[in-house]
């Protein structure tokens, strides 16, 4: 049966007041009104304005009107939503987002609201998420799909419909009478999500009806142990150094180092190995028996190189070129 949409808002505890990221599509709206007749004059809206389709200003008008009616204060952020060439248009769409809540809190710092951002994803998004993940060979970051609660850039986002189906929040908000934008690209199955939502989710519910809460619970499973690998490889860091030791490196099984390297290049570099190259890395740090035995490789936005004893990172394109030397490879 799954958790109904009345009891995930019930249970929600979120810190007063918030902002709700209203889309105008089904699922915010029924978490926008959800949560505006359980918070009264605790609760604001921010709509993105992505630009990427003609009805983009239809799309606000029903927004303003929805929120007036409701006596919700609602703001509209307009971003530049262009995929890069190689991006997806759903990545694009959703680092526009981001960069536009963060500005939005920068620019305001003292308005509370936008302190906490409450976000309508649902158990068939986590579904999706999981999915998608699997589909590429991702590791246990990825097979944890979306979390509950997280902070980025003095933002707390929380997702407290992580457990509602999709077509329970539908039928709340028709037994309401309720309108809802339906967004056409919503159908277009060029997009992967759009095809895991009209071609294997059915195939899913007829073959393992309860797989939305089964997979919700793989990915919790999932999250939890990469918990205990950052919480490891944190230890570990502190342990090799920051750059970290060549030697101490060494020391490590390989799974460690790996765990440690990925962690490293993320928290400190902001950028993410792939397989193949952390596993050339992981050759390289081998062979480094010989002071004289070098280490360069492509990973992720820049290289890895050897530095002496360290192992270090750097990126061409953020180095200085007026002050910086040029990188130390021996």
């Amino acid at each position: 049966m799954g958790t109904t949409l009345v009891d995930a808002v019930r249970a929600f505890a979120p810190p007063l007041p918030f902002t709700v990221a209203f889309s105008g599509g089904a699922d915010s709206t029924a978490l926008l009104l959800a949560c505006a007749e359980r918070w009264p004059g605790q609760v604001q809206a921010v709509h993105i304005h992505h630009g990427l389709q003609a009805a983009a200003d239809d799309f606000v008008h029903h927004c303003e009107a929805f929120c007036a009616g409701l006596q919700v204060p609602l703001q509209v952020l307009r971003v530049h939503a262009q995929p890069a060439p190689g991006e997806s248009p759903e990545d694009a769409a959703r680092k526009a987002r981001y960069k536009a809540f963060s500005a939005l809190a920068q620019v305001d710092p003292a308005q509370v609201a936008i302190k906490t951002i409450v976000l309508a994803q649902h158990a068939d998004d986590q579904v999706e998420t999981l999915l998608l993940a699997l589909s590429r060979g991702a590791g246990l970051p990825g097979l944890a799909s979306m979390p509950a609660h997280w902070e980025r850039g003095g933002i707390r986002f929380y997702r407290p419909l992580l457990g509602v189906r999709a077509d329970h929040i539908r039928a709340w908000l028709d037994q309401r009478g309720v309108a809802y934008i339906v967004d056409p690209t919503n159908a277009d199955q060029r997009f992967t999500r759009n095809r895991i939502r009209a071609q294997l989710l059915p195939v899913l519910e007829a073959a393992f009806p309860q797989f939305r809460e089964t997979f919700g619970r793989s990915a919790a499973h999932a999250a939890q142990a990469q918990t205990l690998l950052r919480e490891v490889a944190v230890q570990d860091l502190q342990s090799v150094g920051c750059p970290p030791a060549i030697a101490g490196l060494q020391a490590l099984s390989l799974p460690r180092q790996a765990n440690l390297l990925r962690h490293w290049f993320s928290s400190v570099h902001q950028t993410t190995p792939s397989t193949a190259q952390l596993h050339e890395l992981q050759r390289q740090i081998a062979a480094c028996t010989t002071r004289g035995q070098k280490i360069h490789i492509k990973l992720g936005a820049g290289f890895a190189v050897r530095r002496g004893q360290w192992l270090d990172w750097y990126n061409p394109k953020a180095l200085d070129t007026v002050s910086a030397a040029p990188p130390d490879l021996s």
